[in-house]
C-alpha cells in the first residue's frame, strides 16, 4: 500500500476497485485525477472479503479525507465467473417474436447443454417482430404471451423477450414487458433483447437471457458493495459498476444490465494504462496473476471488437473489448523437470506457493527471480538446482515468445505503437520485447485496472437501422437514445457527448440499408449538479 505523503489539493474524491482472479485493487482518486492512495489485496474464495479488505486499506491511508469519498466504482468479474463456473445463475423463461419466420432454430440453439439445462425455465417463439425496413412480421398476440406464461412449470426467476429488428423497432418488446408484469407481478424482472444486443437475432437473445440469468448474482454483488461502503462509513457516496466498453453506469443500471459488466476488468485496464501512461493510442498488455490480457487503445477508450463473442460456449453479440487473453501471468506453473509452461495458475495463492514465497510450486514469478528480470522487487530470491534454473530459464522464454506474437497480432503490422506494461506481473514483459514499439510503465500501473474503474466516463450506446438517403436521420435518431442512455447509467446532462459512430451496410436487403451504432460518453454527474437538456456532438 501506498505510504507516500498526501498532495494537498482538496475535493471530491473517487475510490475505483477492481476483482481480479488473483488481486482485488483499489486507488483513490482525487478531483484532478491524481492517484493518492492505492493498494493490492489478495482476491479472497468469497470475493467479498477481498473487496472488504482493499478498501479499507486505502481508506486508512486517507485519513480524516475519507469523508470526501464521493463516488465509490467497481469492476467485477462476478458475471463471467458465474456463467463459466454455472454458479448461482436464474432460470429464465424466454420469448421471441418472429414467429411464422424464426421457428427453424429454437432458443438457445447452440448452448452447452449443462447451461442450457441450468437456465431454461422455458421457451416460446410467438407471432410478432419486423422486417429490416420496419414492416411487421406479424401482429403481436398477447393472448399467446399470456397463455405461454400461465403455462411455465417450476420457479421463474427471471422473463428474457427477443423481437426481430427490435433495436430498431422496439415497441413490440415493451409491450410483452406489460404483459409479464401483469401475469407474474412486478417482482419478476425482464430483460429485453433491445437493451443488450445489436442487430442479430440468436446472438442477441443469447445475451438477453444471459443477462436475465444473471440479475440474482447481480442483486449479490451489489448487496456486498453496498454493505461494504455502508461499514466503511461511505454511506452518502454515489456507487457504480464498470462496463464492458470502457465506461460506468450507475448502481440501478447494472443491476437491470450485469451481462455488461463481463469485459469490464480488461476495459479498466485499458482505460486505466492510456491515462496513466498518457498514451492516447498504444497496445496495453495487463500482466496479472493467472493470464495476460491484451489490448488496443483507440483515442483513449478500449479498441472494441467487430466479431461475435463466445461467453461461456454461447455466441453472443453486444460489444465487447478486443481483447487477447494468454495463459502467461505471474502465478503460471512451470514444470521445474521440463520447463513445460501452464497451463494451470497459482492465482491468487501466489504469495502462499510461489518458490520465492517460500512454497513449493515452481510459477513464473519464480523464473523472472531466478533470471533477474523481476524488478522492482529485489527482496526476492528463488535459490534452486541448476537443472530446475534451466527449466525456469526455458519457461520464461516461452512466455517472451507468446506475448511477442500476441503483439504482432493485435498490431497489424504497426511497429510503431508503443507498448504500455500494467499489471502486478508487468516484470514479466522486457523492455527488448521484439515487435513492440517502445515500452512504457507508468506510475502506479500495477493498479491501472482501478484506476481504470476511477477515473471512467459514463456510457451508452444504441443502434438504429435506416437507409442510405435517410442516413442522417438514423444518426440523429441513434444518437439521442445513446445519450439518454448515458445519463441513464450516471452522465452529466450538460458534458455527455457523442463519441463514436460505426456505419455497417446491412446485406441481403430490398433497398440500401446501413445499421448505426453510436457510443455516448460523458463524465460523472457530480452532487448537485442540475438537469439539463443532454446536447450530442458527433
Amino acid at each position: 500500500m501506498s505510504t507516500e505523503p498526501l498532495p494537498a489539493v482538496r475535493g471530491d474524491l473517487s475510490l475505483g476497485v477492481d476483482v481480479g482472479g488473483t488481486n482485488t485493487d483499489a486507488v483513490v482518486l482525487d478531483s484532478s485525477d491524481t492517484v493518492i492512495a492505492h493498494t493490492k489485496q489478495p482476491t479472497t474464495e468469497d470475493v467479498t472479503g477481498g473487496i472488504r479488505a482493499a478498501i479499507a486499506a486505502v481508506l486508512e491511508t486517507l485519513g480524516g479525507r475519507r469523508a470526501e469519498v464521493r463516488r465509490v466504482m467497481m469492476g467485477t468479474t462476478h458475471a463471467t465467473n458465474a456463467i463459466v463456473g454455472r454458479r448461482g445463475l436464474g432460470r429464465v423463461a424466454v420469448i421471441r417474436l418472429g414467429a411464422p419466420a424464426a421457428t427453424g432454430y429454437p432458443p438457445l440453439t447452440g448452448w452447452p447443454r449443462d447451461l442450457r439445462d441450468s437456465v431454461l425455465a422455458g421457451a416460446a417463439v410467438l407471432p410478432g417482430g419486423h422486417m429490416v425496413d420496419g414492416m411487421p412480421i406479424s401482429k403481436l398476440d398477447p393472448a399467446a404471451v399470456g397463455a405461454f406464461l400461465d403455462g411455465l412449470e417450476g420457479p421463474v426467476d427471471a422473463v428474457a423477450v427477443c423481437g426481430i429488428f427490435s433495436p430498431s423497432f422496439p415497441e413490440q418488446e415493451a409491450q410483452v414487458a406489460e404483459i409479464v408484469r401483469a401475469r407474474l407481478g412486478g417482482g419478476v424482472p425482464v430483460s429485453l433483447s433491445q437493451d443488450i444486443g445489436a442487430i442479430g437475432l440468436l446472438e442477441r437473445e443469447n445475451a438477453t437471457v444471459l443477462n436475465a440469468a444473471l440479475y440474482g448474482i447481480a442483486r449479490g454483488v451489489t448487496d456486498a458493495l453496498l454493505t461494504v461502503v455502508q461499514e466503511q462509513g461511505l454511506g452518502d457516496a454515489a456507487v457504480y459498476f464498470a462496463q464492458n466498453d470502457g465506461t460506468l453506469m450507475a448502481l440501478d443500471f447494472a443491476a437491470r444490465h450485469p451481462v455488461l459488466t463481463i469485459g469490464s476488468g480488461p476495459a479498466n485496464s485499458i482505460r486505466g494504462a492510456a491515462f496513466l501512461s498518457g498514451a492516447e493510442n498504444a497496445i496495453v498488455v495487463d500482466v496479472g496473476g493467472t493470464t495476460s490480457d491484451l489490448g488496443v487503445v483507440v483515442s483513449g477508450f478500449p479498441r472494441e471488437s467487430t466479431l461475435p463473442r463466445e461467453i461461456g460456449g454461447v455466441r453472443t453479440n453486444f460489444r465487447m473489448p478486443d481483447i487477447l487473453s494468454i495463459g502467461v501471468g505471474g502465478g503460471t506453473r512451470v514444470d521445474p523437470a521440463t520447463g513445460r509452461l501452464g497451463p494451470d495458475s497459482v492465482g491468487h495463492r501466489l504469495h502462499t506457493m510461489a518458490l520465492a514465497f517460500g512454497g513449493d510450486t515452481a510459477t513464473l514469478t519464480d523464473a523472472a527471480v531466478h533470471t533477474g528480470r523481476a524488478g522492482g522487487a529485489p527482496d526476492w530470491s528463488v535459490d534452486v538446482a541448476p537443472a530446475t534454473g534451466a527449466s525456469l530459464e526455458k519457461a520464461l522464454g516461452r512466455a517472451h515468445e507468446w506475448l511477442q506474437e500476441s503483439v504482432e497480432r493485435l498490431s497489424h503490422g504497426k511497429t510503431d505503437l508503443p507498448l504500455v506494461v500494467v499489471g502486478g506481473g508487468g516484470f514479466l514483459v522486457p523492455d527488448d520485447l521484439p515487435g513492440a514499439g517502445t515500452v512504457l510503465r507508468p506510475a502506479h500501473g500495477d493498479v491501472a485496472n482501478a484506476v481504470g474503474a476511477a477515473m471512467s466516463l459514463a456510457g451508452g450506446r444504441a443502434h438504429e437501422i435506416g437507409t442510405y438517403e435517410g442516413r442522417d436521420e438514423a444518426v440523429a435518431k441513434a444518437s439521442q437514445a445513446a445519450v439518454e442512455r448515458a445519463i441513464e447509467a450516471g452522465a452529466d446532462p450538460l458534458r455527455v457527448e457523442v463519441v463514436d459512430i460505426l456505419e455497417t451496410p446491412v446485406s441481403y436487403s430490398t433497398q440500401q440499408t446501413i445499421r448505426v451504432s453510436v457510443k455516448a460518453a460523458g463524465p460523472l454527474a457530480r452532487l448537485g449538479s442540475r438537469d439539463s437538456p443532454p446536447v450530442a456532438r458527433a
